[in-house]
């Protein structure tokens, strides 16, 4: 039979474990980001269920605009789909989020955020949560896209995706628009744009 000192001091020490694991959480930013069909939302839903496999509280968030898919879940492109809160703005985040219990926040669809998303990202880090953030690098003209520069800079993990150039076969440089809107925001899919490669994407230019 274990002596009840020895089990007291074990309690003891476990509990102290506890505490100090919960004091030190680390919280950092992951982006994940590329042209459209590359998998970004594939990625971002991939790495939200194995946080949810962990038994980690998540939360995730798109902007409200987005309804190609689903009105309240993020949907990829190949139809993986997990729930999320659609907000108006950046600040409707931290009003949503129990900063006590969630361990990881995901975000879709980044670049149609205003600029406040970097400070609610950088705010949720520096409280030892995990942020993880989907969003399209370039708009359809290759240029960066929003906020996207700023959260590649402050984020400790950047990974880039890439679809396929739908002409050659080359990995894919931007998400090229086929119709004839010059509106910067312009929810498509396979109808509306194609991912080329950058000599696709300059030839298509140069032909028009």
């Amino acid at each position: 039979m274990l002596n009840p000192s020895i089990l007291l001091k074990f309690v003891a020490i476990y509990f102290m474990f506890l505490e100090i694991k919960h004091e030190n959480k680390k919280g950092w930013i992951e982006v994940i980001c590329g042209s459209m069909f590359s998998g970004k939302t594939e990625e971002l839903i991939r790495r939200l269920r194995r946080a949810e496999f962990a038994k980690q509280n998540i939360q995730i968030f798109k902007p409200q605009i987005d309804t190609r898919y689903d009105a309240l879940k993020i949907v990829s492109h190949e139809g993986r789909e997990i729930v999320s809160n659609p907000v108006q703005n950046s600040q409707s985040i931290l009003l949503m989020i129990n900063i006590e219990t969630v361990d990881v926040v995901g975000i879709d669809e980044a670049q149609f955020f205003d600029e406040g998303l970097i400070d609610v990202a950088t705010y949720l880090a520096n409280k030892g949560i995990r942020v993880v953030i989907a969003g399209l690098d370039m708009d359809y003209r290759g240029k960066p896209f929003g906020i996207m520069p700023q959260l590649l800079a402050i984020a400790e993990y950047v990974t880039k995706v890439h679809a396929i150039c739908v002409k050659c076969g080359n990995l894919a440089y931007v998400s090229h628009r086929i119709t004839n809107s010059e509106n910067l925001i312009l929810l498509g899919e396979t109808d509306s744009y194609q991912p080329l490669c950058r000599v696709c994407y300059n030839a298509s230019i140069k032909s028009k």
